[in-house]
């Protein structure tokens, strides 16, 4: 049993031992009352101290777990707002939807038509009298293509915009249920730690009472004891051969109450015999309260190394439901990166995997305009 327990419990005895060692030279060996007082305070203080040291970790691991969840949530965030950045400037901000492309492109005179087609090219010059200035033969065309052109757009923008929100409701339901988890977790993690410390203040209560009733039961045998020993010592001397010796014996002339030295002989061997008897009766009543002495001391010893171990099995409990949870945790934890690797896998894969190249980059500016 000793090598079973903790080295915060052998701590406690060695200070435990050295306050004994102290107390019992200070005070002398009878003054148990006050050594037993003085122990169960310490142990009281003792497990009060380390109640209050487990409820302080419980809390700062709660408030390491909240702020990593919402570091995480804020490096998504603005991961998810980059990559609609990035997805923007690809879908709407392409070079070849800008206004002035037309003035760099590498590939105009190869997407230019010839100089001349037929007689009614819009292309002609006004000296041809083919068209002139001011006329717009394709307005309705081209307004109707620009139409449908801002509709698409529209509509494009409206479905992006609705994915964005059905995905940022699916991260903040994710949030939510996360930190519901967690707090059900937290929740759980201070209802044990309650009810551990209820049954270690219930265990101390019935520790006490029961060496209450133990004292109460001892001051009373004690008491008891001492009454019969002196109504015994009283009923000794009272009938004793040293206060009743016959008095016709030692009879004195100068009257009843006084006695002939010289015919006195002394007590007869009746009454020594007697005296020794009860001098033997009082030493075997000496070994009789001694031995139900040790015997007390040995059921309190009992009664200790019982409370010592009934502490023992809730703090180990204690410590299995500590590691079961932080095992659960631990396997969350693990989920959760798992599935943001593959995110970050489908999304180098997938998203990312139409890089420009270097040919993509020397089409620019190869004109001298």
């Amino acid at each position: 049993m000793e090598a079973e327990l903790s080295p915060h419990t052998s701590r406690s005895r060695t200070v435990s031992s050295a306050f004994k060692t102290r107390e019992t030279e200070r005070f002398p060996q009878g003054d148990k009352e006050a050594w037993d007082i003085q122990v169960r305070d310490q142990k009281i203080k003792e497990a009060t101290e380390k109640a209050r040291h487990e409820t302080f970790a419980a809390e700062m691991r709660h408030n390491d777990k909240t702020s990593c969840i919402l570091e995480n949530r804020n490096r998504r965030d603005r991961k998810n707002l980059c990559q609609a950045i990035s997805d923007f400037q690809q879908s709407f901000q392409r070079p070849e939807t800008r206004r002035e492309f037309d003035l760099s492109d590498p590939l105009a005179l190869w997407k230019d038509l010839p100089a001349r087609q037929s007689d009614s090219d819009v292309r002609n010059t006004v000296s041809g009298m083919q068209r002139f200035m001011g006329e717009d033969l394709n307005f309705h065309e081209r307004k109707r293509f620009q139409q449908e052109q801002s509709r698409e757009w529209s509509l494009q923008q409206q479905r992006e915009w609705k994915d964005a929100r059905a995905n940022q409701r699916c991260a903040e339901d994710l949030y939510t249920k996360t930190r519901l988890q967690f707090d059900e977790t937290a929740k759980h993690l201070q209802n044990l730690e309650r009810a551990t410390r209820k049954a270690l203040c219930a265990a101390v209560e019935d520790f006490n009472k029961i060496q209450a009733s133990e004292l109460a039961e001892r001051k009373s045998l004690e008491k008891k004891q001492e009454q019969e020993d002196n109504l015994a010592e009283i009923s000794s001397l009272l009938r004793g051969d040293l206060l009743s010796e016959d008095p016709q014996q030692a009879a004195s002339s100068f009257g009843p109450h006084r006695v002939a030295p010289d015919r006195w002989k002394g007590m007869t061997r009746e009454q020594l015999e007697e005296i020794r008897l009860v001098q033997k009766q009082q030493v075997q009543e000496k070994l009789r309260l001694q031995e139900e002495e040790s015997q007390r001391d040995r059921a309190w010893a009992r009664q200790r190394a019982q409370s010592a171990r009934v502490a023992l099995l809730l703090e180990r409990e204690q410590r299995r439901q500590q590691r079961d949870l932080r095992r659960a945790l631990d396997g969350s934890n693990r989920s959760l990166a798992e599935e943001q690797l593959m995110r970050k896998k489908i999304m180098k894969e997938e998203v990312y995997s139409n890089t420009p190249t270097e040919d993509y980059f020397a089409q620019f500016n190869t004109r001298s305009r």
